[in-house]
């Protein structure tokens, strides 16, 4: 059994982690700076993203003030992160990153296709606006990549699963039926969706190849599992 002084230590130890966590959370709160954003790392930025699904997983997301949020960011913004993800209703990048106001600009398109409008929007965030990190967020029993892979034609979404179709052709010799009810086919080619295009983000755009040799920008895949809430990293 605990002493009287063993027990009052061991609530002093709780209470002052307490206060760190406490103190950690206020941290989180704050908006972005220039000065914040300036100091930040593309693998902390990285971290800071890795650090916030694991939040949303475990249900203990950040209660910031977000109308102090907003007129901190009235003036100015300084995210650390670009994340280019689906129109998808499941995965909110804000949201599963246990991200607000001023942290990260969102790009989202169906499919998380990166095309030209794409590359011009992260060449903003990046080089204009200073984010450090680029992420392309794929999922899970996404709608366009299993329309790329039945070749649906609907108006002019048939052009843009067309951009998801080298992610079919990379698995071509996957085992399986080659359908969107093959779970397995989906998810290969939803992760090769994801990878090719941060490929095309190096390939085309010149401004962000330049920040990456620089060390001044990380650019990565990953995925979102809808059933789970977790984002697995695929660089």
């Amino acid at each position: 059994m605990f002493s009287r002084r063993q027990f009052c230590r061991s609530g002093a130890i709780a209470a002052s982690l307490l206060t760190l966590d406490r103190a950690f959370a206020a941290g989180q709160c704050e908006a972005f700076t220039k000065a914040r954003q300036a100091a930040i790392t593309p693998d902390e930025a990285l971290a800071g993203l890795k650090a916030g699904n694991q939040r949303f997983v475990s249900g203990k997301t950040l209660n910031c003030n977000l109308m102090k949020q907003v007129h901190a960011t009235a003036t100015g913004q300084y995210p650390a992160s670009i994340v280019i993800g689906c129109i998808d209703s499941r995965v909110p990048p804000e949201l599963v990153f246990d991200q607000r106001i001023g942290d990260i600009f969102s790009a989202r398109v169906a499919g998380n296709v990166v095309n030209d409008d794409i590359i011009g929007s992260s060449e903003f965030a990046t080089k204009l606006a200073g984010a450090k990190l680029i992420v392309v967020l794929g999922h899970s029993e996404c709608g366009a990549v299993k329309g790329a892979i039945d070749g649906a034609k609907l108006g002019m979404l048939t052009e843009l699963l067309a951009k998801i179709s080298p992610a079919v052709e990379a698995n071509k010799d996957a085992p399986g039926e080659h359908t969107a009810k093959n779970d397995d086919f989906v998810q290969r080619v939803a992760i090769s969706n994801a990878r090719l295009g941060v490929e095309n983000l190096t390939k085309n755009g010149s401004v962000l190849v330049d920040l990456v040799a620089a060390k001044e920008l990380k650019i990565v895949s990953a995925m979102h599992d809808i059933a789970t809430g977790r984002v697995t990293f695929l660089d």
